[in-house]
């Protein structure tokens, strides 16, 4: 290693930051770049993707996130993470539940911006969280209006499930990532109207019941379309 703090853990991170730099590369690469073995270079990765200073393309390559270029700009260069809070707030309020703002990762979908119920029992998902595409309202979201994609095939969700969700707007789970959990959630689109995240309120089954878009889908798809570019 060409420059040591004598922190052994950061100095490692620093190398896959370095080894990414260049552009996108698979985690393969990136154990050949940095010389460290695999699984050290996928647990730092998966690290420092859950700060967002790494991300995965569709993929499933590495690549530098946006939380550096927020850093070097001095704050949020994401209007759409600057719009969140606020949004998830006034979700999280109106439903009782507990907010969540998704994007996709690779295989992978990451929870960016959250708010969470302030007492009894929630869902609580954390951001930075990284979750599976293959189950749960959020990921139905993501994938729905895809034409194709690889992870169909494993996903816990038919296609008909998902024509569904396009038909009406917004999807709902009940069980399908976590026993006893159900949650509700709707696209939010770019300028070009393609899906750019999922929003979601998520919650224990014996409050949302299991038709949780019956309570919340309206609430759900009103944060979308705030959320959503003009």
């Amino acid at each position: 290693m060409e420059h040591s703090s004598g922190v052994g853990v950061l100095d490692k991170a620093v190398l896959v930051l370095d080894a990414v730099q260049g552009g996108a590369t698979s985690l393969a690469a990136l154990t050949e770049a940095t010389g460290l073995s695999r699984a050290t270079t996928h647990r730092l990765a998966v690290a420092l993707e859950s700060h967002r200073l790494l991300a995965r393309d569709r993929e499933g390559r590495w690549r530098l996130g946006p939380r550096l270029g927020e850093l070097a700009g001095g704050g949020s260069s994401d209007p759409l993470l600057d719009r969140a809070p606020a949004v998830l707030a006034r979700l999280r309020d109106v439903t009782g539940e507990s907010a969540q703002l998704y994007r996709r990762s690779g295989d992978r979908r990451v929870c960016v911006a959250a708010a969470e119920r302030g007492s009894g029992l929630c869902d609580t998902v954390p951001v930075g969280t990284s979750l599976p595409m293959t189950a749960g309202s959020a990921a139905q979201v993501l994938l729905a209006w895809r034409s194709a994609d690889p992870l169909l095939d494993a996903a816990s969700f038919t296609p008909r499930v998902l024509a569904d969700v396009r038909r009406r707007g917004w999807a709902a789970s009940v069980a399908e990532r976590e026993q006893g959990v159900a949650s509700v959630s709707a696209p939010v689109r770019g300028r070009d109207g393609a899906v750019v995240a999922a929003v979601s309120v998520s919650g224990p089954l014996e409050r949302l019941t299991r038709s949780p878009g019956r309570l919340h889908a309206d609430a759900v798809v009103a944060a979308a379309a705030e959320l959503s570019r003009p």
